[in-house]
């Protein structure tokens, strides 16, 4: 199923479910910064909501406060019993903590998943793993590779393919070439997310692969994901119109499961 379709359907199941509440799911965006991604990003994140028919606040603070401002801000928030949900948008103002800022979320609130005590599993990985899974792909001992150990999608998306019984294996800016092409060349799954235009591109790949483009790089001719469109594999996810789908989709998902924790 094409993505669009698929995040489509969930909204609208979602639309169904929240209309059957007694109140409306509550989120609050803090932003801290004018950076045009997080902008677009959260414009998007409003309208997810507003369409599925949930609350959400965006609160956005002068990118001159200070880190113990920005605490006592995330606190409010945190105390308040009436918002389901809390996140905070990357990235911030240079002389802010951001692990502080992760660990300050009330654990029950962050649907982002960043806290290690979250009861949500990041939002990228997650949808990435729920797409899958109703496109009907069979995981279990299937090679997946991952390209990218950040703590938002890499690591975690290496973990979540694990726990669907792949053989992982996480490659990344210092792995060498001819490695890098040998786990390709044998490559079930491939998750790439590093930022860098068509990275992937000529390897040897599986006619029979998948490949997750999560990477995002935008130059003078637009907006490019970490894969040259049009490989030559099974299914391969578009830049843009994918992975940020499914990552919003996920948030929303998660939002809902906040309020249910709640009740």
């Amino acid at each position: 199923m094409v993505i669009k379709e698929y995040v489509k359907a969930l909204k609208e199941n979602m639309k169904k479910e929240v209309s059957s509440f007694k109140r409306k799911p509550s989120l609050v965006i803090i932003q801290v910064n004018e950076d045009a991604g997080s902008n677009a990003y959260v414009k998007g994140k409003l309208k997810d909501a507003a369409e599925i028919g949930v609350d959400a606040k965006l609160l956005k603070l002068p990118i001159d406060i200070s880190e113990e401002e920005l605490l006592k801000e995330i606190d409010k928030v945190n105390n308040d019993s009436s918002v389901d949900a809390l996140i905070v948008q990357m990235p911030l103002p240079k002389g802010i903590n951001e692990e502080a800022v992760k660990l300050r979320v009330d654990p029950s609130k962050d649907i982002d998943g960043f806290h290690p005590l979250s009861k949500f599993s990041p939002c990228t990985p997650l949808g990435i793993i729920n797409y899958l899974k109703a496109e009907g792909v069979d995981f279990v001992g299937k090679n997946a590779v991952v390209i990218g150990r950040s703590n938002i999608v890499g690591k975690p998306a290496a973990k979540l393919l694990l726990k669907e019984h792949c053989n992982v294996t996480v490659l990344h800016s210092r792995t060498k070439k001819e490695d890098m092409d040998f786990y390709l060349a044998h490559a079930d799954i491939i998750v790439v997310a590093i930022g860098k235009k068509h990275f992937l591109s000529d390897q040897p790949l599986k006619k029979s692969a998948i490949v997750i483009d999560v990477g995002i790089s935008r130059d003078e001719d637009g907006l490019h994901g970490d894969a040259k469109p049009g490989l030559d594999v099974f299914l391969q996810t578009p830049v843009p119109g994918g992975v940020g789908l499914l990552t919003r989709v996920t948030l929303m998902e998660n939002l809902i499961g906040a309020y249910k924790n709640g009740i």
